[in-house]
């Protein structure tokens, strides 16, 4: 399933796609809510890896905050993409996503 703290890791990695391949565009995305267990240890965890600044800096300063823990599960670990697709800023490769998997596969000219 693809759930924004997914996509947060994934990049392009077509063939000659080195630079500015990050993040992916979402396009024409289905969205579902679905619950998850809040674990505040595993987000503490994961914030350092987060490519968001602004996200990462507020949540520094207030990581004690039960209440910012709770959005930011919310936010990462329960929205989930079911259709659409990802799309690299660079040079343009779609990623496909259905049922909520994308796929990362590339034809065999485009591996680099």
């Amino acid at each position: 399933m693809v759930r924004l703290i997914t996509h947060n890791l994934l990049a392009c990695h077509a063939k000659g796609c080195t630079t500015n391949n990050y993040p992916l565009k979402f396009s024409n995305v289905k969205l579902a809510l679905r619950e998850a267990d809040f674990n505040p240890d595993f987000l503490r965890g994961f914030l350092p890896r987060i490519e968001w600044d602004a996200l990462v800096q507020a949540s520094r300063e207030r990581c004690s905050t039960t209440d910012l823990l709770k959005q930011l599960h919310h936010v990462l670990l329960e929205t989930h993409i079911d259709e659409g697709s990802m799309t690299c800023p660079n040079c343009g490769h779609v990623y496909p996503i259905s049922n909520g998997i994308p796929n990362m596969l590339l034809a065999e000219h485009e591996i680099g």
